[in-house]
């Protein structure tokens, strides 16, 4: 669902400063709730569901960093919440040429929401992209790139020996 940011003027009237939309994916993993959040909590274990992490510890937290390639320049993404369990959030801090789909993350959150389903073997996920300006178009091909991530993401968890 779109949001909207808008500003008011100094003669009381409204614009619009940039329409916002959010990348929203949920999936139900056969995995408990514990193994599904050190998947995504941990730099480490990000790599094997999507892309190998290097975490640095910096003076507003650990940021991770990943490289998909020249046109696309280095990721990063700033750890802003870890609720064990339950909630993990990023902020992408960098900037990408105007070329990359990249280029539409600068700013946006990438939120993880878990909740345990009636069977504790289970872990609900709930992934959002929040910030994302829905005029971008990048918008859909990202949409689709992070729906191939998490199927990746759940595949990985449900694999044996994971």
């Amino acid at each position: 669902m779109p949001v909207v940011s808008v500003s008011l003027t100094t003669d009381n009237r409204f614009f619009v400063l940039n329409p916002m939309s959010a990348i929203h994916h949920q999936l139900s993993i056969n995995a408990p709730v514990a193994t599904v959040y050190d998947a995504i909590a941990s730099p480490d274990r990000i790599g094997t569901w999507w892309n190998k992490q290097t975490a640095t510890r910096t003076d507003r937290g650990i940021v991770m960093e990943h490289n998909p390639g020249a046109e696309h320049g280095v990721v990063k993404l700033r750890v802003v919440q870890l609720i064990p369990n339950t909630h993990v959030q990023w902020e992408c801090i960098s900037r990408h040429p105007k070329t990359s789909p990249a280029s539409a993350w600068t700013g946006t959150h990438f939120i993880f929401e878990l909740t345990e389903d009636d069977d504790p073997e289970t872990t609900n996920l709930n992934f959002q992209q929040v910030g994302y300006d829905g005029r971008s178009e990048f918008f859909e091909s990202n949409k689709a790139a992070w729906g191939e991530v998490m199927k990746r993401l759940k595949q990985v968890l449900e694999s044996p020996g994971s």
